[in-house]
């Protein structure tokens, strides 16, 4: 690299003095929008990224020959792991895909080795959490709290202004981005735009250690079945489940191929840790490849089946080694608010959730 990345140190971390008030308060969002979905459906479903389009098993490759800058912790060793995929929508209730929200991708790799995280030494697994945009819609904890806060007032409500609401934005959205700029706030609220999940890029958003390093993640696609989707618009009309749809069809037919890279933080100024908000600069540190991961051709949703896998499994920031450790304002929240989530769904659907040391645990 032509610029040395910065070195990780506790001190960049910065905790604001009222953090376990917003934390609270996050919690308590997250407890009236887990309470007011398992009431509806009759099932705890999570408190965000509820609805899945696919759940798919694969491989992930860690690259060999990766230099001592980027062979960092669980990239530090060269091999194969087993791994599961899972799609979704941000909201935390089950929504017509006519409201389009920005989309997610959680990735669990099995069967890594390293020093764990508080709350996930009994486990091997490594998680790590994207989103189709390279930045937070809140710049910090506090103002995430503000906006869940409003979101879980209208958690399972007014379906139909939701469906409506989400057209209007998606207009105004179209009309920013055609003069060269967007809105990551309008698309939280339903302006993103119907876009395929399967060609599209995911972002952490958030920084992570990477071990003597600092680090974003992304999951780029990079086979032309997977490429050739970027950006191609989805018919939702009259499908409430077309996302879980087109990745069924595509996924039966090419399975994927999508690389991992990383972005190293090289100034703190520019990248800062705190700021959830701001897009590292990918001139000044580009993302670099440091695994693959294959899926084979396969189906991704079977209703009767996926939904027991659904109630299995659980993804968080902080599922993984000492070596990843997530950082800034965001990810320190999320630690709380996931387990809760979590504990309450499997408490509420009686099935408790335990993180998989291997595939065949997996439902």
């Amino acid at each position: 690299m032509a610029t040395q990345p910065v070195r990780f140190d506790p001190s960049v971390e910065t905790i604001a003095d009222d953090e376990a008030e917003t934390l609270a308060s996050l919690k308590d969002s997250f407890r009236e929008i887990l309470d007011t979905t398992s009431k509806d459906y009759g099932h705890a479903v999570r408190a965000v990224h509820a609805k899945a389009h696919g759940i798919v098993r694969g491989v992930f490759t860690v690259a060999e020959g990766l230099p001592p800058v980027l062979a960092q912790g669980i990239f530090a060793t060269p091999g194969t792991h087993d791994a599961i995929l899972r799609i979704s929508t941000n909201a935390g209730d089950i929504l017509d895909d006519s409201v389009s929200l920005p989309r997610g991708i959680a990735l669990k790799i099995l069967d890594v080795e390293g020093s764990r995280l508080p709350g996930a030494e009994n486990a091997t697994t490594q998680d790590f959490i994207m989103v189709n945009g390279p930045a937070f819609a809140a710049p910090d904890a506090k103002a995430f709290s503000k906006n869940l806060k409003l979101l879980s007032k209208t958690t399972d409500r007014l379906d139909g202004l939701k469906k409506a609401m989400s057209a209007t934005l998606r207009v105004v959205e179209s009309a920013l981005e055609a003069v060269g700029t967007e809105s990551a706030t309008l698309k939280t609220m339903g302006g993103a735009k119907p876009v395929h999940p399967l060609g599209e890029t995911y972002f952490s958003q958030t920084p992570f250690r990477y071990g003597a390093y600092i680090a974003k993640f992304a999951l780029f696609p990079v086979a032309p079945e997977l490429t050739r989707l970027t950006g191609d618009i989805v018919d939702i009309t009259a499908r409430p489940d077309a996302l879980r749809e087109v990745v069924r069809e595509e996924l039966i037919e090419h399975g994927g191929t999508w690389e991992l890279r990383v972005q190293l933080n090289t100034d703190l100024e520019t990248m800062p840790i705190e700021d959830a908000s701001v897009e590292w600069d990918q001139a000044q540190s580009p993302f670099v490849t440091v695994g693959k991961l294959t899926v084979e051709p396969q189906l991704s949703w079977e209703n009767g089946a996926s939904e027991k896998t659904e109630d299995a499994l659980s993804y968080s920031v902080w599922h993984g080694v000492t070596d990843h450790q997530p950082l800034g304002g965001i990810n320190r929240a999320r630690k709380e608010t996931y387990e809760l989530s979590a504990d309450f769904r499997g408490s509420f659907n009686g099935c408790p959730i335990h993180e998989p040391s291997r595939m065949s645990e997996i439902a």
